[in-house]
């Protein structure tokens, strides 16, 4: 593994990013697992194993797209489900039709993005989830529901809205109480930034950006403006971890696909439809998948492979033939997220992990 250590350590001395935290597992057996460079390079605190990153929108696959299969599971609600059905207010808009499959497959019509921090900051704290969601009943499609692809926060916002209205629970203690908890996943978790209880355990924060809107460095709070105005908890964003329970998790999730899972809380056969590539979109629900050329993936993932990006410079692929997961974590927008090296060294140090797997023979 010794050409995957060089490749971190020069990505470093490049600049791509002042941190990282790379693990690779295959059949839930850790096969690599280092830290590098710094978690925060004004203050020089270094990056080590157990450094909490800000997930960005692993937020996405790792908390609101559970939350929708545990959901499922429970019979409380179905990939058919409409809008309407659920959410009483999107009865009279164009979005009344859109569906939970839609809202997972980034087809549902919905733009991609929208500062809506900007007006939320100016609204007092106790009266921003009514007009958030106001905001999402008002915002207009861009185009038919399941007429195209297009990757939308948006989309899982309003899902994030759907979930705690059919559980009766905050995103966060349902997926504490249903998900992360019972597999005894204590580093996965958002911050509430309402809360005194902000930074669990005192762990080791990798900072990202100065942010010239808060004026701060961001540390140990989300990053995501959107998230941020609404104390920390989104269904786009706000989920922080460390790599390791990020790679647990995802075991979790591998070992269920395959039913191999003796006590799994995801149920197999759900995880086998959300894994598997929907004819309308060729995308599985809630995850991405690699694009047919220039993926951030690479070249050597196979084609039955899922993962994500976040914006923050973290992302995660999952090989579901070959048992292989790789995880790397960075801080690339500390201190500017005008840092975009990251995306020509991805494909290439993920190349570089599969092909010294091969030369292991896992």
């Amino acid at each position: 593994m010794e050409e995957i250590n060089n490749a971190m350590i020069g990505a470093l001395s490049e600049n791509v990013f002042p941190g990282a935290v790379l693990i690779v597992s295959v059949k839930g057996e850790v096969v690599f697992f280092e830290a590098y460079g710094y978690a925060n390079k004004l203050s020089l605190k270094k990056m080590t194993k157990h450094t909490v990153f800000d997930l960005a929108s692993l937020t996405k696959p790792l908390s609101t797209t559970l939350a929708v299969i545990k959901l499922i599971e429970k019979g409380k609600l179905e990939l058919k489900d409409k809008l309407r059905k659920i959410l009483p207010q999107f009865k009279n808009t164009g979005k009344a039709d859109i569906n939970i499959k839609n809202l997972l497959l980034h087809n549902s019509g919905l733009p991609d993005y929208r500062p809506y921090y900007f007006i939320l900051s100016d609204i007092m704290k106790n009266e921003r989830q009514s007009a958030l969601k106001n905001m999402l009943v008002k915002e207009p499609l861009i185009y038919k529901p399941g007429e195209k692809t297009l990757y939308s926060d948006i989309g899982f916002m309003i899902l994030r809205w759907v979930i705690e209205e059919i559980s009766g629970y905050r995103l966060d203690h349902f997926m504490d109480e249903n998900i992360y908890q019972p597999l005894g996943l204590d580093n996965l978790f958002y911050i509430d930034l309402e809360s005194e209880y902000r930074k669990k355990k005192n762990g080791i924060y990798a900072a990202t950006e100065f942010c010239s809107w808060r004026n701060i460095l961001i540390d140990g709070v989300v990053h995501d403006e959107n998230a941020y105005v609404m104390g920390g908890i989104e269904g786009h964003a706000g989920l922080f971890g460390t790599a390791s329970d990020v790679n647990q998790l995802l075991s979790q999730l591998l070992f269920s696909f395959h039913g191999l899972s003796e006590n799994s809380i995801i149920d197999g056969e759900l995880i086998k439809i959300f894994l598997s590539r929907q004819k309308e979109a060729d995308r599985v629900l809630g995850f991405d998948t690699p694009s047919l050329t220039g993926s951030s993936s690479g070249k050597y993932f196979s084609y039955n492979t899922v993962g994500h990006l976040g914006f923050t410079g973290t992302s995660f692929w999952m090989d579901l033939e070959r048992y292989v997961i790789a995880i790397l974590l960075t801080n690339r927008i500390h201190t500017t997220r005008n840092n975009l090296k990251i995306k020509d060294f991805r494909p290439v140090l993920y190349d570089n992990v599969m092909v010294n797997l091969g030369k292991m023979r896992l």
